[in-house]
């Protein structure tokens, strides 16, 4: 109901918004036409009066104009129905007047608004004004030749009203098409309104995590509004697709870390219950339990520390984390990866190398000095694990190289590392879960080796932090190669 109650406020609205602004335009627009064809009208009937003036100086000459006979015969030959013609001077008195024998009788005209216009601009008129000799009501028309004004005038009648009326047939057409345009206003606006509605009833719906059909979908227009309103709809979609993965990574997170947990857990309770069980046992054998005792809860320690490695990556904040990023120099972060496992390289028998890239610098080639804005342990921890997991799983491998140069991508400059050893690699099936959450080749062979199944996961997380992403593949000739970028900020 509140949805269709909104509906129409808003069809309201803009309807009457949009209304009222062509009305007001309807309404001043019939005003200005009807008062221009008005004065046209009247323009049209001025100008006639002053023809006749002007006729009436060119049959009599203006030497002539102030003989009353000539001046009578004139106007008797050439009269229009109820026309009165006056002449009158400079100083606003009537010398003849075709009504009045006596013009003397007449009065001072210099202030009457057509002989003011007419000594001013050469012509003037005025309109509807009551003669105080006749008291009939005249429309005036006045011309100035020389040192005298001849002045036409006709009775305001009620057929000269109507003839100096504007034509209504224009402003019945436009109240017709006000009409139309108001129907097809309250259309447009009307449907405008309606596929809102559908927007809104499906962000009510998703606000309140009702199930959402896709008919609303199916609703919505083909035009610019509904590939807005689709859009609108299908970032929800993404973002509740991905809270949904969100909430099923932790669950699988969750239940993977409480099946990688029981097998350590259950060993060192075994371990112990035994020693506890049989004190006699010989020191040999205690010493054993201990030690297996000792080794699982390393791996059930490092299992927890990749866990809160990862949730820290999930919960990461993008702005509060790049806020306290400063400069790392890469290569220094590498190092310290290949210095805390050189033992184990050496005792497998890897011989890591590192290539980075090289500018020539005053006619000399120079080695770039790869640096990227960001916090060193996260950088420490994807270099640490692809080497951790290349010491567990590149069974036979002699050489881990590390190679990087510098790639540019839609604006954005990038390091692009690969990590290559030469082991046995995997089946190509394999590629694309690797970076997988406890994903595992072979799950018994990986417990053994100790891998938490945390590692690769961590990388990708990491990478995904830098803007950047991680990919595997087959190193050419046998081994993997793990590839990532990391952008330079």
């Amino acid at each position: 109901m509140a949805t269709t109650l909104r509906s129409k406020s808003f069809q309201r609205n803009l309807l009457l918004s949009i209304g009222g602004v062509f009305l007001l335009f309807a309404v001043c627009f019939s005003v200005y036409q009807y008062q221009r064809e008005k004065e046209y009208k009247i323009d049209i009937l001025h100008s006639r009066l002053q023809m006749y003036n002007y006729e009436m100086v060119q049959t009599l000459g203006e030497d002539s104009l102030n003989n009353g006979r000539l001046f009578r015969d004139y106007v008797k030959r050439h009269s229009m129905e109820g026309l009165r013609v006056s002449i009158i001077d400079r100083d606003g008195r009537v010398i003849l007047d075709s009504y009045d024998a006596n013009p003397d009788s007449l009065g001072n005209h210099l202030q009457r608004t057509e002989i003011q216009q007419a000594l001013r601009d050469g012509n003037g008129y005025d309109i509807k004004r009551l003669s105080q000799s006749t008291h009939e009501t005249y429309f005036y028309s006045a011309t100035r030749f020389g040192d005298v004004i001849v002045r036409a005038a006709v009775p305001y009648s009620a057929e000269l009203t109507r003839s100096l009326q504007a034509d209504n047939t224009y402003i019945y057409f436009a109240i017709a098409l006000t009409l139309l345009l108001g129907v097809v206003l309250y259309l447009s606006t009307r449907r405008i309104s309606r596929h809102i509605g559908y927007l809104r009833e499906f962000a009510v719906k998703a606000e309140e995590g009702e199930e959402i059909d896709h008919e609303l979908e199916r609703r919505l227009p083909d035009d610019e509004l509904g590939d807005i309103s689709h859009t609108i709809i299908m970032l929800y979609w993404k973002l509740r697709h991905s809270e949904e993965d969100k909430v099923r990574i932790k669950r699988q997170l969750t239940q993977n870390a409480a099946h990688e947990l029981k097998t350590p857990a259950a060993s060192i309770h075994g371990y112990l219950e035994s020693i506890l069980d049989h004190p006699d046992m010989p020191e040999d054998k205690k010493k054993h339990f201990l030690e297996r005792c000792y080794a699982q809860s390393e791996r059930m320690s490092k299992l927890l520390q990749d866990m809160s490695a990862l949730t820290k990556l999930d919960e990461m904040d993008d702005r509060h984390s790049r806020d306290n990023y400063h400069p790392v120099n890469v290569l220094q972060v590498i190092q310290s990866a290949l210095d805390d496992t050189a033992l184990q390289l050496h005792d497998k028998g890897i011989t890591p190398s590192i290539q980075l890239p090289r500018r020539m610098v005053n006619g000399q080639w120079s080695t770039v000095n790869v640096e990227v804005v960001g916090d060193a342990s996260l950088l420490y921890s994807i270099f640490r694990n692809i080497i951790d997991n290349a010491i567990a799983y590149a069974t036979g491998a002699s050489r881990l190289a590390m190679v990087c140069k510098e790639t540019e991508s839609e604006g954005r400059h990038f390091y692009e590392f690969q990590i290559s050893d030469n082991g046995p690699g995997m089946e190509p099936k394999h590629l694309d879960h690797i970076f997988e959450r406890f994903y595992r080749i072979d799950k018994g062979r990986s417990r053994k080796l100790g891998g938490t199944g945390l590692g690769l996961a961590i990388v990708k997380n990491a990478v995904a932090a830098y803007g950047g992403t991680a990919t595997a593949q087959l190193t050419p000739g046998g081994g993997l190669t793990i590839r990532f970028t990391l952008a330079r900020f």
